[in-house]
């Protein structure tokens, strides 16, 4: 803040321009400098929290407080730690529930972009008819219920990153617009004329299969291509189970921050029955699950009792399978071997019982078939007339 008897113009905006928050000449009461001095220290309080909060969201979401240690999600930390600080285009693809907005956050975040703007735009949730203008924003006018200028979610972004999830829900007139912001960095906004640059990384997701999208004509082959300069693929969580543990403690840890009544952890058949799980829905219905228990477990440890019902009946289901196996007496190589028997059959049967052709069938030479026949004891004379 300057306070000066000599003022003039050219010093004041000087003075301005490398920092000062106010320039006052003279004569000024004290009432006056009272003002001004509460009001610079407001702004400096604001701007303190400011750059807290900004530290806070970056932690948050760094890469390193990506839960796993999985082979696969330690590729994923470091393709992040590679991308973060480029401008490349990423393309996340994986399940729902898998964790890609959290991965495009991280990059973010991580990025030299993190101080600018990150914009969130899930495709699929928004109408298409509207979904235009969300993006691209528009003019006044440019169709009925337009009554005034509406900036989109590019502009928003400019400076930072758009993170466009769902992008496979994407009509293909939109994606012909994309197409252009990707290459070019510059649109118009919807019934307007004037060209818009913006400086932005885009980031964008899906669960689904963009090449089988491409052979039936609902994706551009060329916006595929443009989006996939970074590809990251995200493994489903029955994947990547050894993570399980991990996640659980995450998230328990998460739901009960200053909770009296703590669940910490699980007994051995509670556990057994998590990790057995497949989880259709990955990590968010892991979540989910974690969630109900800190609400209605009422012991510290969970039982498999307290487990939701579908994780249990398919913890009976595997118990029940692996009691017939041993039930039978049948071991994994008895397994292994009496599946091997039943193929070879098959293809024998499909061949009409004709070796050289049921070893190509097989992907084997006729030699390897013999062998394991022999070793199976295979009829065959006594198997095609039965």
């Amino acid at each position: 803040m300057i306070l000066t008897g000599h003022g003039t113009i050219k010093s004041a905006v000087d003075a301005i321009k490398k920092g000062a928050f106010d320039y006052i000449t003279k004569p000024v009461s004290p009432s006056e400098l009272l003002v001004v001095i509460e009001k610079a220290l407001k702004f400096k309080n604001l701007e303190e929290e400011n750059i807290r909060l900004k530290k806070e969201l970056r932690g948050k979401y760094n890469y390193t407080n990506l839960v796993g240690t999985s082979k696969a999600i330690k590729k994923i930390y470091d393709l992040i730690e590679k991308v973060a600080d480029t401008d490349g285009t990423v393309l996340i693809t994986g399940a729902s529930g898998t964790g890609k907005e959290l991965i495009a956050r991280a990059i973010h975040y991580t990025s030299n972009r993190s101080d600018k703007p990150l914009v969130v735009v899930s495709c699929g949730a928004i109408p298409e008819t509207l979904l235009e203008s969300e993006l691209f924003g528009h003019e006044k006018g440019a169709f009925t219920g337009a009554f005034k200028k509406r900036i989109g979610r590019f502009e928003m972004a400019n400076g930072g990153t758009i993170f466009l999830d769902e992008i496979g829900e994407m009509s293909p007139a939109l994606q012909v617009k994309l197409l252009r912001v990707l290459q070019e960095q510059k649109f118009e906004r919807v019934g307007g004329t004037k060209t818009i640059h913006v400086d932005l990384r885009i980031i964008a997701a899906t669960n689904r299969n963009l090449t089988t999208a491409i052979n039936n004509e609902t994706f551009r082959e060329d916006l595929y291509y443009r989006l996939n300069v970074i590809p990251i693929k995200v493994p489903s969580l029955k994947k990547r189970k050894s993570d399980i543990p991990l996640l659980l403690d995450f998230f328990f840890k998460k739901f009960q921050k200053g909770k009296e009544k703590r669940v910490t952890g699980f007994l051995p058949a509670a556990m057994d029955a998590m990790i057995a799980y497949d989880w259709p829905g990955n990590v968010r219905e892991l979540e989910n699950v974690v969630k109900r228990l800190t609400i209605l477990c009422e012991n510290q440890l969970a039982s498999f009792d307290d487990l939701p019902e579908i994780i249990q009946e398919r913890s009976r289901s595997v118990q029940s399978s692996d009691k017939v196996i041993m039930e039978q007496d049948l071991n994994f190589h008895e397994a292994v071997k009496d599946y091997e028997k039943k193929i070879i059959l098959e293809a024998l049967e499909k061949s009409n019982w004709v070796k050289s052709k049921a070893a190509k069938l097989l992907n084997i030479n006729r030699t390897t078939l013999v062998a394991k026949i022999k070793k199976q004891n295979i009829d065959i004379d006594d198997a095609a007339t039965g």
